[in-house]
């Protein structure tokens, strides 16, 4: 999220005389010219497909020489299905216990704790495309393990889907009953994927969450491909990939930003990067989740609270009271500093968005939306995110730099926002600034 101060600015309208000045690869292709799909491939037969996954070949990898068969094999496979296991309830981090993969033909289960990965994580970034369902937590541990860049060979099949179906968020098991008519079992995502050996129940989980993959990655690129939209879902997987390698380097000082409210003063948000800043480096350095330290509720009240003593930050705030025991006073301190800051040292306070009761300027913009979905194929949802839109009503109200357009909006979707989406704002602009509570 932006950090900016919530006041007007008073330079010229940008949206309406700058031209955009994007040099990213992520700007290009345009909708209308530059993508193109694939020649479309034989329709794949999910039966053929499905008997080949139940006949796939299973190895264990406990052992660092079993690790050279599988790096080996990710260098000639074209594309792997992939999907970890891991245990982050009682941790800052997570402990990775499975990794395991698809290649084809062949599942390999890799015995995490006992195996020292940077081969494979370097391998696996050079597979052609790297299949996976939902893989925001998985591609977040392999960001801190790895040290490697962001990947750009990302398949998400949750994401894919959201193309054909709107639906964002497509959890697997009802993926492969939508898309294979394969159910498998899901009620052992929560066991102890740490324990040795595992349940047959718990090896059969974990296989079948990369068993099938393959299938439904065929099943999806057909699909796709026949419909123009493989192109799209490919890039969007790839940005994704990148904003999960962003969000796993914040800055400590900037995680105040993700519990940040346009509310705040600028006293408050001071308290709050304080307060946040402490809990990450207090959860990091005593490896536990950043709620058990404190949880957000409780930074909340501290925030509107501002306790200056022990008895106020336990009878106004629902601080653990074991936590306020060892850490109350060096919280305090911790606040008091905060509270002690010259104005201009406070961080920025945030903008704040768009509200109105008047619906001109959110009906012509859903009007726009709905128009360019029918055009391209790509469902309302997914064409147009909730933040990119609040962003982007940023950029036109504050009359900001278009290179400071969200990233989602500078690349297949940058000629439509531009030449159409942005116009109909801008056209607007009196009441969307109205609406954020500037002077105009």
């Amino acid at each position: 999220m932006s950090n900016h101060a919530s006041t007007a600015s008073t330079q010229s309208n940008t949206t309406d005389n700058a031209a955009i000045d994007i040099d990213d690869e992520s700007s290009k292709p345009s909708i209308s010219t530059e993508i193109k799909s694939a020649d479309l491939p034989p329709e794949p037969d999910i039966d053929a497909l499905l008997d080949i996954a139940d006949e796939v070949a299973i190895t264990w990898v406990r052992q660092q020489s079993g690790l050279d068969e599988v790096i080996q094999a990710l260098a000639t496979c074209g594309r792997v299905a992939l999907d970890t296991e891991f245990i982050k309830r009682d941790t800052y981090y997570p402990r990775l216990a499975l990794v395991q993969l698809n290649i084809g033909d062949h599942v390999y289960l890799l015995d995490a704790p006992q195996l020292q990965l940077g081969g494979f994580w370097e391998a696996l970034r050079k597979v052609d495309v790297a299949i996976w369902h939902a893989c925001g937590e998985d591609l977040g541990i392999f960001y801190l393990l790895s040290g490697c860049p962001p990947l750009t060979n990302i398949f998400d099949t949750q994401i894919a889907l959201s193309y054909l179906t709107g639906q964002l968020q497509m959890g697997y098991q009802q993926a492969l009953d939508d898309q294979l008519d394969m159910h498998i079992d899901k009620e052992h995502s929560q066991s102890d994927w740490l324990q040795r050996p595992l349940s047959d129940e718990q090896e059969q989980y974990a296989i079948d969450d990369v068993r099938f993959l393959p299938a439904l990655y065929l099943s999806l690129e057909y699909e796709l491909k026949k419909k123009g939209l493989y192109d799209y879902v490919w890039a969007d997987c790839q940005l994704y990939a990148r904003d999960l390698y962003d969000a796993q380097h914040v800055e400590d000082d900037a995680m105040y930003l993700t519990m940040a409210d346009y509310r705040y003063t600028s006293e408050q948000m001071a308290i709050l990067q304080a307060v946040a800043t402490w809990r990450e480096e207090l959860a990091r350095a005593t490896n536990q989740p950043r709620t058990f330290v404190i949880k957000k509720q409780a930074v909340r009240e501290i925030i509107t609270e501002k306790p200056s003593n022990m008895r106020e930050l336990a009878h106004k705030t629902t601080m653990h009271r074991s936590m306020l025991r060892l850490y109350g006073e060096e919280l305090l301190k911790v606040i008091k500093e905060a509270k002690n800051l010259h104005p201009a040292e406070h961080p920025d306070c945030l903008l704040p968005p768009y509200r109105s009761k008047n619906k001109v300027l959110s009906k012509a913009v859903q009007q726009a939306i709905d128009e360019q979905a029918q055009i391209t194929g790509v469902p309302a949802s997914v064409l147009m995110r909730k933040k990119w839109l609040g962003q982007l009503y940023e950029v036109i109200a504050f009359d900001k730099e278009l290179s400071e357009l969200p990233e989602g909006l500078k690349g297949w979707r940058s000629e439509w926002v531009i030449q159409t989406l942005i116009p109909v704002i801008a056209a607007h602009k009196i009441e969307l600034q109205q609406g954020m509570g500037i002077n105009v």
